[in-house]
């Protein structure tokens, strides 16, 4: 089995998908712009051969690169990055390669752009909040009279919170169209809810072969505009509403064999026209394994290796190791460097010794989002999860 990993040494912690996918047995093929003696030790022997390309963002280059492979060592039966920002060059190559265990480029639009998604949310019974493709400030009025203020504006296409706004009068929306570029925005009515997750991965048949679920107290949105800082921890039991949702989604979007992570909203108070509270309201679809440390986070909560199962359902379809019983809750919590705070970090390390499992520090690129100094740690009781969050975050007043 051949098959093509793009850009297999970022994000950092995807080497791991190439060392499982090499210890079952596949022959894995690298494609990326770092120097070949750059790539970690375990990269480089889990690879069969790496290609360079000056830029992954040059669809000729690649396209070569997976032709050469193709050329060499036969037929290309996969090809992933498992990025949210290659999916659809991802796609394309699928196509013009005959790959067809991958998602083709006529489906590529439910995943990478939000309006499309709200549609096939809506089709698995899955409410969403009302949205308006930004056009006029005249016909963005006439959206806000109906669902009121405050309203949260994003590219239609769009990875992360990167231009993404809360607009909460008049004011601020005509601020917005003074600044607008040529991007294709969507304009959202404000959801207050609770953001959560349904993560897993799904076999060729849509089902799922692992599954947890990630609770987010702060949105990516106000983190990254408002400086704060972020915290988010897995569950150890998956609501039966929220799970019975995921799975609809997962039926009804292009999710065979691959990684998912699926937000949700659960409404804090009943919004005419929204929902009851309690309602679970889709957000976005991302057909990848979660952003950051999470699949770290993921291995730690039930002492399992998800790269392990992604390869399992690679190549049988399905997977033998029990991940049903998660046996901690595991917390991501950070520090920015421009805060300062109460408790100092050695401190912490010191009082939670037993329960942190990783301590490191995130790349500046990340930093507005993940923030700088992180720490994950992993407890069996509920009831500890937010003293260890506050002995973190709590600033020095």
């Amino acid at each position: 089995m051949n098959f093509v990993f793009i850009s297999p040494n970022f994000p950092v912690d995807y080497y791991h998908f190439c060392v499982s996918l090499h210890n079952k047995g596949v022959n894995v093929l690298g494609v990326g712009d770092a120097p070949y003696d750059e790539l970690r030790y375990e990269l480089k022997e889990a690879l069969t051969e790496y290609y360079k390309v000056n830029s992954l963002e040059n669809y000729d280059e690649v396209r070569e690169a997976v032709a050469f492979f193709e050329r060499k060592y036969g037929h290309i039966d996969w090809l992933e990055s498992n990025n949210e920002y290659w999916l659809m060059q991802d796609a394309r190559l699928r196509d013009e390669f005959n790959i067809t265990t991958g998602i083709s480029h006529d489906n590529i639009d439910f995943i990478k752009y939000k309006s499309v998604m709200k549609k096939l949310y809506e089709l698995a019974g899955v409410k969403v909040a009302r949205y308006h493709l930004v056009d006029t400030l005249e016909a963005c009025k006439e959206f806000i009279g109906e669902v009121g203020y405050p309203v949260v504006v994003k590219p239609d296409n769009g990875v992360g919170a990167s231009f993404t706004y809360k607009i909460s009068n008049d004011k601020e929306l005509e601020e917005f169209f003074s600044r607008k570029s040529d991007i294709q925005m969507i304009m959202e009515e404000f959801v207050d809810g609770d953001l959560v997750s349904y993560d897993g991965i799904a076999n060729s048949k849509r089902e799922i072969i692992y599954e947890t679920s990630h609770v987010f107290p702060r949105q990516v949105m106000d983190i990254v505009n408002d400086k704060l800082d972020c915290f988010y921890w897995s569950i150890k039991d998956i609501p039966n509403d929220l799970r019975l949702a995921g799975q609809r989604v997962v039926r009804n979007f292009p999710s065979n064999s691959r990684c998912f992570h699926l937000e949700f909203f659960i409404l804090r108070k009943t919004k005419k026209g929204l929902g009851k509270k309690g309602d679970i309201i889709g957000l976005e679809v991302n057909m990848r394994t979660p952003g950051g440390v999470t699949p770290d986070m993921m291995n730690f909560a039930s002492d399992i290796n998800i790269y392990d199962i992604y390869a399992d359902m690679v190549t049988k379809d399905e997977t033998d190791v029990d991940s049903s019983h998660k046996k901690y809750y595991c917390v991501y919590v950070a520090r920015r460097d421009e805060h300062r705070y109460t408790t100092p970090l050695d401190d912490i390390r010191r009082l939670y010794k037993d329960q942190i499992v990783m301590d490191y520090r995130n790349a500046k690129s990340i930093a507005d989002a993940m923030g700088d100094d992180a720490l994950v740690a992993r407890f069996i009781e509920k009831e500890d999860i937010w003293p260890f969050i506050n002995a973190v975050v709590e600033v020095h007043k």
